[in-house]
């Protein structure tokens, strides 16, 4: 699988009650198609797969296969806390169409590198899938580290990498020592140094709300090699990325940008909480500012 684009981490709206709000849901997978995204993830971190039930997440890969109906590729996030039920997992995304998997190390066990590899082959063996590689260590516990990623590009289903942590020498690691995987932006407020070290793909936050910024900083760093309008596009959205990425509420911050922009996102599940007042008030306004300096870039 070849990773090119923009590709919506997708959030899980949720109702009042906090039910999956289907409508909501359907409804934001066609309007990232109708603004050129080049494909989405479904059960990642930002669709809060922590908060929902083994068949709520088997539910909401069916649906969503359903609903892009092979317009984009669909890509399914199968992380879990138990080993086994990440394998169910991604049986179950296979059996819905999913196109890859996006495969994490299992948070608190902390396995090694070679268990870590095992982990991954058992996943191989199940689904037959394309596996995009997921590193964030500050959510796992777990760095995908060189033995790891040594042993594991022998793994011919692994293709890529989406890469958290966070950490612009690792962006030089991988370039340098693993070039035979696909390198995918995983940082919001890294990405046009990905970009520059030849990132041909973002897993992007904010195009959940901001789709079409995306999909042109995406077109001038990659598809135009213009770094010089790519910096300009990106200084507007700088505060928004660290906003979202630094501001200790990441979830409900995404959903409120959501809502700004006029697409339901509804509560986060416990033991989330809602943003306060203040918080909302800061975020609003980062969310709004940016939105108007984009739109004046954008026009130029």
């Amino acid at each position: 699988m070849q990773l090119e684009g923009i590709y919506t981490p997708l959030i899980t709206p949720f109702c009042r009650n906090l039910s999956l709000d289907y409508d909501a849901y359907g409804a934001a997978i066609d309007w990232q198609i109708d603004n050129g995204v080049h494909g989405v993830i479904v059960g990642g971190s930002t669709g809060e797969f922590h908060a929902l039930t083994t068949d709520e997440r088997i539910e909401q890969l069916y649906f969503a296969a359903r609903r892009i109906d092979g317009r984009i590729p669909m890509i399914a996030g199968v992380n879990d806390l138990l080993a086994t039920r990440t394998e169910h997992l991604a049986a179950a995304a296979r059996d819905a169409g999913a196109s890859a998997l996006l495969v994490a190390a299992p948070p608190y066990s902390l396995p090694g590198a070679a268990e870590l590899v095992a982990h991954c082959r058992r996943i191989d063996r199940v689904a037959g899938l394309p596996i995009i590689l997921y590193n964030y260590p500050a959510r796992t516990g777990v760095d995908l580290d060189a033995d790891f990623l040594g042993r594991a590009v022998r793994i011919e289903n692994i293709c890529a990498i989406k890469e958290s942590s966070g950490s612009v020498e690792r962006i030089h690691t991988l370039v340098q020592q693993f070039p035979e995987l696909q390198l995918s932006a995983g940082t919001e407020d890294l990405v046009l140094e990905f970009f520059a070290w030849g990132a041909r793909s973002w897993v992007s936050v904010i195009a959940n709300f901001m789709p079409q910024a995306a999909v042109r900083l995406y077109e001038m760093c990659v598809l135009e090699n213009d770094f010089a309008a790519g910096r300009r596009l990106m200084q507007q959205l700088l505060p928004l990325m660290l906003c979202l990425e630094r501001g200790g509420a990441f979830l409900q911050s995404v959903k409120l940008a959501c809502e700004l922009h006029g697409r339901p996102g509804g509560p986060v599940r416990p033991p989330l909480a809602p943003l306060g007042k203040a918080q909302q008030r800061d975020v609003t306004r980062i969310v709004r500012d940016a939105g108007r300096a984009v739109d004046n870039v954008l026009a130029q």
